[in-house]
């Protein structure tokens, strides 16, 4: 059985640090991210699911503000511009597809 914490993390951004798995078509995180910091307004081709494990995280997905605590989760188009502030220390899972190609190398 593998864990996802055993594999190297990888620094997205300062204040975020993510565990990924890819798999032929998806890519899994597990991240962490520390309270108060801000990933600035992006897009990018991949349709992706953020779900909350712990933490307050507020998201302005295509210019609306969600606020997302433990055990909610938002579903992001691809294509649609998007950022995150975190509000507290977060702790969420974040699911790409298709792979996202980039995070394999970082």
């Amino acid at each position: 059985m593998q864990q996802i914490q055993d594999i190297a993390p990888k620094q997205l951004m300062e204040g975020i640090t993510g565990h990924y798995a890819h798999g032929q078509n998806i890519s899994f995180g597990l991240v962490k991210i520390d309270a108060g910091t801000v990933m600035p307004l992006h897009q990018h081709i991949h349709e992706q699911i953020t779900y909350i494990l712990e933490g307050e995280l507020d998201m302005d997905i295509a210019g609306i503000i969600y606020s997302l605590t433990a055990g909610s989760y938002h579903v992001i188009p691809p294509n649609v511009w998007h950022s995150a502030y975190a509000k507290t220390v977060c702790t969420l899972v974040d699911v790409f597809s298709p792979v996202r190609e980039e995070y394999k190398t970082l």
